[in-house]
């Protein structure tokens, strides 16, 4: 009674734009709400603000509660058009996967216009290599490393999953990523037609090889690529296009087009008040199971 009676109180907040809004993203008020919802059951945040790579980037490391030893690890993405969004405002997606018995690693990243292309996926990759050399400590096993995201953190994903120069610059093996999700991500938008991407992938000297679908190869780690019918953010053809590309190169790859829901819903739904809306969560952790299993 206690629970959904603060889980009453956040959402009034949140409809209601108080100071709670002020306070916080909109994200950050679906971790709260989440909470409030018993999101956090059986998980803890083992570590927060974890310093990685070389440009202060920090990270935030979930686990289910209790003796952890030799878990699956996943390394999640967060959206926010490459400008916007925190580790801390997506707690609710890594107690979901935590909750599934996964050691979870949720990193910050720069952003646009502080950087633009690749910076972000040199991130990404240095945020993998932490992950390859501390995760035991946190009880998870460094030989079953998979990655996910949702919209802009599914465009890293994907080009970590895809384009081996990332990791191999940080002496890092391509071939450590297990397993790949991504939710809602931009994997062929060129010719950029958005601000967003104009401004993010200005580092380019060939726009071409800011495109995952460029790098579509049959021996790549096996993907899920989600996508949704009402999503106008990133259109449905992204992930098409590639899990097209993918199989064509003989490509481990499965696809999901959730009816009826938009952009932002995809990635609502891996939280307890909204994971009603799609399967996103069950999905995921079933790809992932099956991809990672147990040694």
């Amino acid at each position: 009674m206690i629970r959904w009676a603060l889980a009453g109180i956040v959402l009034l907040l949140v409809v209601a734009g108080g100071a709670l809004y002020a306070l916080v993203s909109p994200p950050g008020q679906l971790s709260l709400l989440d909470a409030a919802m018993g999101g956090g059951s059986g998980t803890e945040r083992a570590g927060t603000a974890i310093p990685f790579g070389s440009e202060g980037q920090t990270l935030d490391v979930w686990r289910p509660a209790g003796p952890v030893t030799r878990r699956p690890v996943l390394i999640f993405w967060y959206g926010g058009g490459w400008v916007a969004g925190t580790r801390q405002g997506y707690a609710f997606a890594a107690r979901a996967f935590a909750r599934n018995g996964f050691v979870v690693v949720v990193p910050d990243y720069r952003k646009v216009p502080q950087i633009r292309f690749p910076a972000m996926l040199q991130d990404g990759a240095q945020a993998v290599k932490w992950t390859r050399d501390h995760i035991a400590a946190f009880g998870g096993d460094p030989t079953r490393i998979g990655v996910a995201g949702h919209s802009a953190g599914a465009y890293t994903v994907a080009m970590l999953t895809l384009d081996s120069r990332w990791l191999a610059a940080e002496q890092v093996d391509p071939r450590i990523i297990k397993a790949a999700v991504g939710l809602s991500g931009p994997y062929d938008f060129y010719p950029f037609d958005k601000k967003r991407s104009i401004d993010a992938m200005q580092g380019a000297k060939d726009p071409l090889m800011t495109q995952p679908i460029h790098f579509a190869r049959g021996d790549a780690a096996p993907m899920l690529l989600v996508t949704s019918t009402e999503d106008t953010e990133v259109r449905p053809r992204n992930a098409i296009h590639l899990t097209a590309a993918l199989k064509a190169q003989g490509g481990a790859v499965e696809f999901r087009n959730y009816p009826g829901i938009n952009h932002e819903n995809v990635a609502m739904a891996l939280s307890v008040p909204f994971r009603g809306k799609a399967p996103v969560l069950a999905d995921s952790v079933a790809f992932l199971n099956r991809t990672m299993p147990a040694r």
